[in-house]
């Protein structure tokens, strides 16, 4: 198995399966496809199954991935855990990042989810793995939430030094306005799920992010 604090290293492309776009058997087709792509690390958003079906798709999901390509579980320690998940991504309002690692355990990644530079230091200091930081752009996943001011984002980028995967809204026509931010990764959803090709999408994506 390769260390997955390497695979996430070398990351650049995110994507989040969400069962609010698409059910789960549209998902794991996206899914080998965007693979095909070159997608690099994948996590599971899924605010509306059961517990016996969200474990039965993970598990899905690992035979795809294989631990080559880091899965991560959103929200669920629980779920993450039995599963064998690779990671576990928490938002502001879920378990803090310490008390995610003391159930993780130290090789497993912890994303967090941040808006703002003082709770994307904080992460870091607590010992995050990664940030992901949003939203960027609007995004139908968080109607509510205004796009962010763009020097955010780049003060963001340059001051963490764990990796920061933009995201919210951000698709092949837009990627282009954050690579002069310094953004080297972002994470990708409904650009990747609701493309005719989910391996052509996650190719394009791809290429903006070299370097």
């Amino acid at each position: 198995m390769h260390s997955n604090k390497k695979l996430l290293d070398r990351a650049k492309l995110y994507l989040i399966l969400d069962t609010q776009v698409l059910d789960h058997g549209f998902l794991l087709e996206v899914l080998k496809g965007s693979v095909r792509g070159g997608v690099d690390i994948v996590q599971l958003r899924d605010k509306k199954s059961s517990a016996k079906e969200i474990l039965g798709f993970c598990r899905k999901v690992l035979k795809e991935t294989r631990h080559q390509i880091p899965f991560i579980v959103n929200d669920r320690a629980d779920l993450a855990l039995i599963s064998g998940a690779d990671g576990l991504h928490v938002g502001q309002e879920d378990i803090d990042c310490p008390a995610a690692r003391k159930m993780m355990g130290p090789d497993k990644i912890i994303g967090v989810s941040c808006q703002n530079l003082a709770s994307a230091l904080k992460a870091q200091a607590e010992g995050a793995d990664y940030i992901g930081f949003g939203s960027v752009f609007k995004t139908q996943t968080k109607p509510d939430r205004e796009a962010m001011d763009q020097d955010l984002l780049r003060q963001v980028v340059r001051r963490i030094k764990v990796p920061v995967f933009p995201i919210g809204g951000i698709g092949r026509k837009n990627i282009g306005e954050l690579i002069p931010l310094g953004v080297t990764r972002v994470a990708v959803c409904r650009d990747i799920l609701l493309a005719k090709d989910a391996a052509k999408a996650a190719k394009e994506l791809k290429k903006n992010l070299r370097g």
